[in-house]
């Protein structure tokens, strides 16, 4: 079973850059421009009271030894995911607490944008091609709804239930946790599951992935492993830097 460790010792680095201000309207001796000075930080620098957050710096240290930017995995969409996955472990809302898998969706469909992440041994299980829903965008998902017949993705944290043989071949049911954004997964009908429309060999004769309803479709020879991997009770994170869902997650806020 996975516990976040407590404390982990970090050396971070952070770059500033000096520039002086000038002031426009009323002014004195103390408002010259010699006197002001603003800091930019660059934009991958988060707060203060954020670096020194145990958990912060834990996620960092994941991040960095599991080698994930080698990988293409944002390292903002896994400080969001591991920041819910310890919440979900700590309300005991999943019976598979060592696996982690993360869609990341800020990168194009023609990247390998699925993550399974052995949280236990602290490995990378999987790194491969995943669908998003045809009316999320083109090469680039853009818009995300929960929405019966939207065909859309949704956004947020699933936890994955049982197996099941349909249309695809063995599928995986998820259960959207996040009110609003992810809750009608089980009534759209969005689940895991293969397609031929995804995947290296589907790349070659197109320009992007093809496209679900919804379901976060894997390549076809892969599914099967994959979902046996990752059914019953494992947490799902699907990403995408859309602010509406950042700043109302409960799960992330």
């Amino acid at each position: 079973m996975y516990r976040p460790v407590k404390s982990v010792s970090i050396s971070l680095v952070s770059v500033f850059l000096l520039s002086p201000v000038f002031m426009t309207g009323s002014s004195s001796k103390a408002d010259s421009p010699s006197d002001k000075l603003i800091i930019y930080l660059p934009k991958d620098v988060e707060p203060k009271a954020a670096v020194h957050d145990p958990l912060t710096q834990e996620a960092t240290a994941l991040y960095e030894s599991l080698q994930l930017k080698k990988y293409g995995l944002a390292r903002k969409a896994f400080a969001y995911a591991f920041k819910g996955y310890t919440s979900l472990l700590e309300k005991g809302k999943l019976a598979k607490d060592g696996v982690l898998s993360i869609c990341d969706f800020s990168q194009s469909s023609r990247r390998k944008r699925l993550y399974v992440l052995d949280m236990e041994q602290r490995k990378l299980l999987v790194n491969t091609y995943v669908a998003h829903g045809r009316q999320s965008g083109g090469e680039y998902a853009r818009s995300f709804s929960n929405s019966p017949e939207s065909h859309k993705s949704s956004l947020g944290f699933y936890v994955t239930r049982s197996t099941y043989y349909g249309e695809h071949g063995l599928a995986l049911k998820i259960q959207g946790l996040e009110r609003g954004f992810n809750d009608k997964a089980e009534s759209r009908n969005v689940v895991i599951h293969g397609s031929q429309y995804v995947g290296k060999q589907f790349i070659s004769n197109n320009k992007f992935n093809g496209r679900s309803f919804g379901c976060p479709a894997l390549p076809a020879k892969e599914a099967p492993t994959v979902i046996q991997q990752i059914k019953n009770g494992s947490c799902l994170f699907i990403y995408h830097p859309t602010k509406n869902y950042i700043t109302q997650s409960r799960l992330l806020n």
